[in-house]
């Protein structure tokens, strides 16, 4: 998810970017030390910090996807749906 959250602060800063991620990443230090900026030098947004508030916020859309799909699908049930029918319709 790091990688996704360095593209999506490169798009907000209207950047483009070409990461490097040498290790598993699980703090500051190893931030500091295993991804690196390929096509230039790394810039000032681009912070352990900034990754973290992505990360999250790209972990609260998925829950929010999710909590979504739940609720749409306890809808239709409500509509009298069977269970069937439902994953018919849900793809699932």
């Amino acid at each position: 998810m790091i990688d996704k959250a360095i593209q999506n602060l490169a798009i907000k800063n209207s950047d483009e970017l070409v990461i490097e991620i040498k290790n598993v990443v699980n703090n500051e230090n190893d931030f500091n030390n295993y991804v690196n900026v390929l096509n230039k030098s790394k810039p000032s947004y681009l912070t352990w910090s900034n990754v973290q508030s992505e990360m999250d916020l790209l972990e609260q859309e998925e829950e929010n996807k999710e909590n979504k799909k739940a609720s749409g699908k306890q809808k239709l049930l409500d509509l009298g749906l069977t269970e069937e029918e439902v994953k018919a319709l849900m793809g699932a």
